[in-house]
């Protein structure tokens, strides 16, 4: 097998810079063709690696390549999610190389998507064929990959739904999240979840003359500002009422155990270009980003922004902000929670809006099933060391949907690391973690084939 994997690397790797060249950018209609052609170019890949079905099914949005290989109905059924959708490229300017023409330089990838999730992705459909071609392949196989992950797979769960039998598996196997390092590797064993909103402030019903108005009208910045300032107190714990009411508190052992996961404060400062930390009191940066829920400003704006000058008291302020969630709050309690409070605290002088956008559920996954051990097994015939497990801090919402539709836990078989930069400029994926993957995936295949009879 591995050496199929050696003969083939380079094909493996330049066939992942052509999907790389496709800007499948799912948040901007401008790429929707790009979109639609990257689907085309998963289903075409699946089928030459050697699916006995493959199809789009069509959505209300962009399409869900879907593929199978039943080997025999009595053994176990892996189904395989993945996205071949990216986030938005910008700011073009801060990459050091344009985000979709691929370059491979110090041993990374760079480009968007990289890790995110095509590289990860791709390093199933190539593992499947490595069993293909190797007579090697010990149960059945489902592909899922969708193309709205980035924008809140909102026509995910409506698919889901309405095909529970055509993906009726066993687990879940999804490879969208990290590892701690290159020589310690880890396994995903929860995720939070997420609420995003958009707000809008709006002052005058106008854009109007700093000089003529100001200091006698509210200006709907300064008050977005003040707003979103408050929602923070001097220990950065959340202001808005009940937050906090259904959070799971672990125990000190519980937080003993993740201490146990090397981390070295000073190279993570370094790394940032940080002079220091900074979060909520009582709690380690790695509990901050993974155990303890958050709110953030994804971005802000209003007013003028243009070259020069140009003074005035803006009609309307705006902000996108994510809030991560934790076991056991909801997106929708939460979302409800923002709400009511950003309303609120509004001053009479000015008018809000809170538009939810998307949202999904924290999640926590089993360390003692046989799909863990599985993965477990795997990853330590492939590194050398037993991987350790890790909450992340990241979401992925539909593991928690995939829980409540289809009654199946996910195995997170994270490659990427956290110098890997995505969603930001610059984002790679090493060549080493592509290829490890692949020679990674299909042990998991043949632990879980042994372990399930």
């Amino acid at each position: 097998m591995n050496n199929y994997i050696s003969e083939n690397k380079d094909r493996f790797l330049n066939e992942l810079l052509d999907m790389l060249r496709i800007p499948s950018v799912s948040a901007d209609p401008k790429f929707k063709q790009d979109v639609l052609r990257t689907a085309e170019f998963v289903k075409e890949r699946l089928s030459e690696a050697g699916t006995d079905k493959v199809e789009l099914c069509e959505t209300a949005g962009y399409p869900i390549v879907y593929g199978e290989k039943i080997i025999d109905p009595s053994l176990p059924t892996v189904l395989v999610y993945g996205h071949y959708d990216v986030q938005p490229a910008d700011p073009y300017e801060l990459w050091n190389s344009p985000p979709f023409e691929p370059v491979i330089k110090d041993g990374k990838i760079y480009a968007r998507g990289a890790c995110d999730d095509k590289g990860q992705m791709y390093m199933h459909v190539k593992a499947f064929e490595v069993m293909m071609r190797n007579n090697t392949l010990p149960c059945n196989v489902k592909f899922m990959i969708e193309g709205e992950e980035e924008v809140g797979s909102s026509n995910l769960a409506t698919f889901v739904k309405s095909n529970k039998e055509k993906l009726a598996a066993d687990v879940i196997l999804i490879s969208d999240t990290g590892m701690l390092a290159n020589d310690t590797p880890s396994i995903t064993t929860g995720l939070r979840g997420m609420s995003y909103l958009e707000v809008e402030v709006t002052g005058p019903n106008r854009d109007l003359h700093s000089g003529l108005y100001g200091g006698a009208v509210a200006n709907p910045i300064n008050i977005l500002c003040q707003m979103i300032a408050s929602m923070h107190d001097e220990n950065n714990h959340i202001t808005i009422p009940g937050f906090y009411d259904n959070v799971v508190e672990l125990s000190e052992e519980e937080r003993a155990e993740m201490a146990r996961a090397p981390f070295s404060l000073e190279k993570y400062k370094k790394a940032l270009d940080l002079s220091d930390i900074h979060g909520e009191e009582g709690y380690t940066t790695m509990e901050r980003n993974s155990i303890r829920p958050t709110l953030d400003v994804n971005g802000i704006w209003g007013g003028y922004i243009g070259e020069g000058a140009k003074t005035v008291i803006p009609s309307k302020a705006f902000a996108k902000i994510s809030m991560r969630l934790v076991p056991d709050q909801t997106s929708e309690e939460i979302t409800e929670k923002f709400t009511r409070h950003f309303e609120s605290i509004a001053p009479a002088s000015v008018k809000v809006l809170v538009k939810p956008h998307h949202g999904g559920e924290p999640v926590v996954t089993p360390t003692d099933s046989v799909a863990y051990k599985a993965a477990s097994r795997a990853y330590e015939e492939t590194f050398g060391v037993k991987p350790i497990p890790v909450r992340s801090g990241g979401s992925i919402p539909i593991v928690a949907m995939f829980k409540s539709e289809l009654g199946l836990d996910s195995v997170l078989m994270g490659f990427g690391l956290d110098s890997d930069a995505i969603h930001s400029p610059n984002e790679s994926f090493g060549v080493f973690n592509y290829m490890k993957g692949i020679e990674t995936i299909p042990l998991f295949y043949k632990y879980y084939a042994e372990m399930s009879r």
